[in-house]
């Protein structure tokens, strides 16, 4: 749930009900509310209503003012009449709207009309249902905390308008040394190739960009920052870190950590993307995800006994679900073509399928360095396939999915790997079982079409299928048109 912090400076609680909601509104003179849900592909989608259409109702009965129809992936025209309930504690306020259309901003929860109860392709609801199934196994809590990159340009600029004879993008970054000389933007610092990775100011000029989106999210939504900082690759990238939190509430915060950086972004005449590899030969975009069960107010991947990393039996089928699952969930923890530019040996990306307590060439971590009793509480799994174009509110349903089916099925996680996988021949990882992730959205869409019955119940037969066909659709796209640098290769054959 949000979170505040008291007068004495310690993190509490934030819990607001419909009443909250409304006195909030009526006492900051809020002109407008925002109603919002994402789609399938993670985008936030909104509606807007004028303060006074808010009533308590509107949070009992919904708000009838969805066309299902026209976001993609959701319903057809014959049944498009949908509605959204806003979620009270999900409230916040726009710093960047004018003060005389000062809004405000809830999630809402998507449903059918006519009492016909919630849309199965809802995102929101999929993680909702995931928290569920946890409970119904008896673990009382998830805790899940995504460390989110993203990138910050001045100028981009795409040509996709004639496909018959153009097609190119450009990139523009103060931060860059490979910034065109004939642009105005300039850095007396430039950050030297791949040299990105904890840079102080000069080099760093995104640091008040990024404690301006944290103040934002604290100051308005609730939402507490862990860290923040520049990250490897050469220019204007971030990574910006949340307080742990439940599943559907860290989802919450996810979306719209995604959301204030576009707008912080845009207000200072900048771009954000969480296009997870804009740039060619340089690290990408990733969203590791730290996750931990809990059960009676005990963390149960935490074991004293282990040797290796204090690190439980249940954990370590937890991971095993994870790792036997991991080619079929590519295709929601990685669902664009782009995500396949990342998923490459030599840019720290986790492109093998194999554990450790500290390798990041492995796709799965046990983070923590601290031993003993009084550091249990911080015991988790760092999966560090996912990127920062996924659906967070189907990221994570689908690793608790993956997890769960690990733990009911008792799938091992085997032995750790603590070698530099990136440096190992193919026989080595072969006599080590070490596994690749999917090579493009494609294959990880074909992993998917064979092995889904782990998503299942917590994803829709329907979800699974949307999912499938956007994913063949996006990579037909791409692949359908020439590259320029097919040109460059094959121009002269």
């Amino acid at each position: 749930m949000p979170y505040f912090k008291d007068a004495n400076g310690k993190i509490k609680p934030r819990v607001l009900n419909i009443s909250d909601v409304l006195e909030k509104i009526s006492q900051n003179g809020i002109k407008f509310v925002d109603l919002q849900f994402t789609d399938i592909q993670g985008r936030m989608q909104h509606v807007t209503v004028p303060s006074s259409e808010l009533a308590e109702d509107s949070f009992k009965e919904g708000v009838p003012k969805l066309d299902g129809s026209s976001i993609r992936g959701f319903t057809d025209i014959h049944e498009s009449d949908m509605l959204l309930f806003p979620d009270p504690n999900t409230y916040g306020f726009l710093p960047w709207t004018a003060q005389d259309v000062s809004t405000s901003r809830l999630i809402c929860d998507v449903s059918w009309g006519y009492g016909m109860g919630r849309f199965p392709k809802d995102p929101r609801h999929i993680a909702q249902k995931a928290e569920s199934e946890a409970k119904n196994l008896g673990y009382d809590i998830t805790y899940w905390g995504p460390e989110i990159e993203f990138f910050v340009f001045d100028r981009v600029s795409w040509n996709v308008s004639n496909p018959f004879a153009e097609q190119s993008y450009r990139i523009e970054s103060r931060e860059a040394a490979w910034n065109p000389g004939t642009s105005p933007i300039t850095s007396s610092a430039p950050i030297r190739f791949k040299e990105g990775y904890y840079p102080a100011s000069p080099q760093d000029s995104l640091q008040d960009f990024r404690g301006e989106c944290v103040n934002v999210m604290a100051e308005h939504f609730g939402i507490v920052c862990d860290a923040h900082h520049h990250e490897v690759a050469t220019a204007g990238q971030c990574e910006i870190d949340l307080r742990y939190d439940t599943l559907t509430s860290m989802a919450d915060a996810a979306v719209t950590e995604k959301y204030i950086i576009k707008n912080v972004a845009a207000k200072h005449g900048l771009v954000a993307t969480l296009m997870p590899k804009p740039v060619f030969l340089d690290n990408a975009s990733g969203m590791h995800v730290h996750v931990s069960l809990w059960k009676g107010g005990s963390n149960q991947f935490y074991d004293a006994s282990d040797e290796y990393a204090e690190f439980s039996q249940l954990g370590r089928y937890f991971g095993g679900g994870l790792m036997k699952h991991a080619r079929a969930m590519a295709a929601i923890t990685n669902p664009t073509t782009n995500s396949y530019r990342r998923l490459v040996p030599g840019f720290e990306a986790p492109v093998y399928i194999a554990w450790s307590r500290r390798n990041r060439s492995a796709n799965i971590r046990i983070p923590v360095n601290m031993k003993g009793p009084k550091h249990q509480a911080k015991k988790r799994i760092e999966y560090r396939t996912p990127d920062t174009s996924t659906n967070p509110y189907l990221c994570f349903a689908a690793m608790l999915s993956a997890g769960l089916d690990g733990i009911k099925k008792s799938i091992d996680i085997g032995d750790p790997v603590d070698e530099d996988i990136y440096k190992l021949d193919r026989t080595r990882r072969k006599a080590l079982g070490i596994e690749e992730l999917p090579g493009s959205l494609k294959e990880s869409i074909e992993c998917l079409q064979s092995d889904n019955d782990f998503l299942q119940p917590i994803f829709s037969r329907e979800m699974i299928e949307v999912i499938i066909e956007h994913g063949l659709r996006d990579h037909g796209e791409v692949t359908r048109r020439p590259h320029p640098y097919e040109f460059y290769l094959y121009f002269d054959i």
